[in-house]
């Protein structure tokens, strides 16, 4: 009897692994067959971010509209995308210049983005912008700007191509927002005070768009890794507190966004964290423990305030 376990045991393991294989090889024709031909515009196509999930959907067979402040840039991800794509298989990408942080533009260029097929079926609001420092020393003008590009961008975008979708009674909106939509890190004021805006107003639309079939989805990871990262050790991971904000700001590969991304679209997904047990449990307590999260953060801000930076 023993030995038939020992036997079986690989067999187990292989058969497991062969349906885990199948599994991810039937989502994957599933996760194409969703979006082809379907129009999916891009914001800030050229951002880390942005180059995969045009890889991914430009492969899944969906009509791209990639959108992004440089055009020079743009047109070289364009180069990227069309050399190693089956032109059967695939259509070939529009581009279009967009800055978010410039409302005034914005409405202009939603007609431009309408005019490429004449419809969007699908709308990843990607762009962000990022800044760090104490609050006090962050001028009013950047916040405005931290504001516009991050929460009126985006919301002027999509009121500017909602009618369209609630006319033909399908669509969806995908907002790539942040765990700070969630929760606020020192020295990010204006970028979380962006973030929790842009969480809620597309929670608040979802419930008013559902009657006509349209979903909003959110999909708020950690902070985003570069593509090559290398955290350098250092004294400061000797205390909790840093060891916490190593673990949340190590964040997640753009690969792994822009897949789960494709997945929200193919599910229909309503709301996605995407996070190592870390920030998840940072969440929680900060609903339910306040003052015990508040004590841990102010504490790391006195540390960091009390160790002197290099160069």
């Amino acid at each position: 009897m023993g030995v038939t376990a020992v036997l079986m045991l690989p067999l187990l393991l292989l058969g497991i692994s062969g349906l885990l294989f199948i599994y991810q090889e039937v989502s994957r024709l599933w996760s194409k067959s969703v979006v082809q031909n379907k129009v999916v515009v891009i914001t800030d196509a050229i951002s880390g971010l942005g180059k995969e999930c045009a890889r991914v959907f430009h492969t899944g067979g969906a009509r791209l509209v990639l959108c992004g402040k440089n055009w020079e840039r743009l047109e070289i991800l364009y180069d990227a995308l069309t050399s190693v794509a089956d032109p059967s298989k695939t259509f070939t990408p529009k581009l279009v210049l967009l800055d978010l942080s410039d409302i005034s533009c914005v409405q202009d260029v939603a007609k431009e983005v309408l005019d490429c097929y004449g419809c969007v079926d699908i709308l990843i609001n990607n762009a962000s912008m990022k800044i760090k420092g104490p609050a006090h020393k962050i001028s009013l003008e950047l916040d405005k700007k931290i504001m516009d590009a991050n929460y009126f961008g985006p919301i002027t975008l999509t009121k500017a191509l909602l009618p369209d979708m609630i006319s033909r009674r399908t669509g969806q909106i995908v907002l790539v927002n942040n765990i700070q939509g969630k929760l606020g890190i020192p020295f990010r004021t204006a970028y979380a005070a962006s973030k929790h805006a842009a969480l809620g107003f597309f929670d608040c639309l979802r419930a008013e768009v559902g009657e006509y079939d349209v979903v909003v989805s959110t999909v708020s990871p950690t902070f985003m890794q570069s593509y090559h990262i290398d955290p350098g050790q250092g004294n400061w991971e000797a205390s909790i507190w840093k060891f916490f904000f190593r673990k949340l700001a190590y964040g997640v590969h753009p690969v792994d966004v822009a897949e789960e991304v494709m997945r929200t679209v193919r599910r229909k997904k309503q709301e996605v964290f995407m996070a190592n047990p870390i920030p998840k449990a940072a969440v929680y307590i900060r609903t339910f423990f306040p003052e015990f999260f508040f004590a841990v953060v102010a504490c790391g801000v006195k540390e960091k305030l009390s160790v002197p930076e290099e160069g």
